[in-house]
């Protein structure tokens, strides 16, 4: 076992309590995941690493699962449905890969000191059969392309992209709130092979 803490008094202080495990004491962020193999991962993750350090994890094809407590809202991201407000670019990048189940809710009052956020436990489980995406650096940018003007429909947020409407079942009239992960992949693959 591997654990990771940044904060180095925290660290020294669970060392003595746990016995057997291996100790990074660095910003997660820093560490090399790929160096580990069929790993699990485990997390209390702060907010303000948990969106960059899921992205990196997302990529990982050496992850069997993970369990992560995550701030309630980032939670109702990653698990939300198209055509729902939560639904967004976390949304559709961690779906593709994974599939996200919600185990618990944790109040705030489980804490101390009790912080001004609700907080979710979620297990993730790597999807063994899903779509390919043809490039997945064009299916990243179609997706921010597509949400970072998600009020517009896909033929404005698309429209540096030559992308044959007529060709492909995803209706151009649709704004990017609206699509499904399958839409997207099938819109990442037609500009891949233009």
């Amino acid at each position: 076992m591997t654990l990771i803490e940044l904060d180095r008094d925290l660290a020294a202080e669970l060392q003595q309590k746990i016995a057997g495990a291996f100790w990074l004491v660095q910003d997660v962020l820093t560490v090399p995941i790929h160096q580990f193999t069929r790993q699990r991962v485990v997390g209390n993750l702060p907010y303000n690493i948990s969106t960059p350090l899921l992205a990196r994890l997302f990529e990982q094809p050496c992850i069997q699962d993970m369990h992560f407590m995550l701030q309630k809202e980032v939670g109702h991201r990653l698990t939300a449905t198209a055509g729902t407000k939560d639904w967004g670019r976390l949304s559709v990048m961690a779906q593709y890969r994974w599939q996200i189940d919600p185990v618990l809710d944790v109040p705030a009052t489980a804490f101390r000191p009790v912080p001004k956020v609700d907080s979710m436990f979620l297990r993730f489980l790597p999807i063994q059969f899903r779509p390919q995406v043809e490039d997945i650096r064009v299916f990243q940018s179609v997706i921010r392309e597509a949400f970072s003007q998600r009020r517009k429909t896909l033929t404005n947020s698309l429209s540096n992209y030559n992308i044959r409407w007529d060709e492909i079942p995803v209706d151009k009239k649709l704004r990017a709130d609206h699509l499904s992960v399958q839409d997207y992949v099938v819109l990442a693959n037609s500009v891949t092979r233009q």
